[in-house]
């Protein structure tokens, strides 16, 4: 089982979804776990539970909603906790220094951090990681159709004194109006469509996408995402 960990105040939980639905298309079992403080997936996830902590299924993806450790999600699925989850990839969305922390994310396999350049969500961001005790290395993963050498400095300055050693590629989300309202479209027909979606952001998801996998081949990659776009 590979888990990887996105941190950061961002909210991130649709963007993980799209990934998650290429991996499922590849042929992975995947499980999303929703560890913010907000539990955006809760109401944007269509499900007919109603319990406070719960896995449901979605195009596919199975995704854990308020099952706050590896430990409860043993024991919610009904098994021992020295056994590993059933899952060949698991993403973790947290956005707090208690969901680091119980989800040992300094543990996973790939750590990106994902961020805008509001100061909420850079300085909020910080204080997540700064939960990491050894020394890591992380991708960022910023919001911004190409920050400006201030604004990533700035970032770097203020995870300093954190345990993350920032890898040297950057992935860049540029973000447009477009994007979100492809997002919100999907979110009220509970459907994952990423064929309107802009080339940049979708350059952002199948570059993530691939370093997931660890797969060099990035035609294989791109093929799959063209027949997720089509629905196929």
């Amino acid at each position: 089982m590979k888990k990887i960990g996105f941190i950061g105040a961002y909210d991130k939980i649709d963007f993980m979804l799209y990934i998650a639905k290429v991996l499922v298309e590849v042929g992975k079992k995947v499980l999303v776990v929703d560890g913010t403080i907000t539990q955006k997936a809760r109401y944007t996830v269509p499900t007919i539970e109603s319990s406070r902590a719960y896995i449901t299924q979605f195009e596919g993806i199975d995704i854990c909603i308020g099952l706050k450790s590896f430990e409860e999600i043993k024991q919610y699925i009904g098994i021992p906790e020295t056994n590993e989850l059933p899952y060949d990839i698991v993403l973790i969305d947290t956005d707090s220094m208690g969901g680091v922390s119980s989800y040992r994310i300094q543990e996973c396999e790939k750590i990106y951090f994902v961020t805008c350049f509001d100061l909420y969500s850079i300085k909020k961001g910080i204080e997540s990681i700064s939960a990491i005790q050894q020394q890591v290395c992380a991708t960022k993963i910023l919001v911004s159709r190409n920050a400006t050498k201030e604004e990533n400095e700035y970032l770097n300055y203020l995870s300093s004194k954190s345990n993350i050693k920032w890898n040297d590629e950057i992935i860049y989300l540029p973000f447009e109006l477009g994007d979100q309202t492809v997002i919100y479209k999907n979110q009220r027909l509970a459907k994952i469509r990423l064929k309107e979606l802009t080339v940049q952001f979708k350059e952002g998801l199948m570059y993530t996408v691939a370093q997931i996998l660890e797969e060099e081949d990035y035609r294989m990659i791109r093929k799959i995402f063209k027949k997720v776009e089509k629905g196929v």
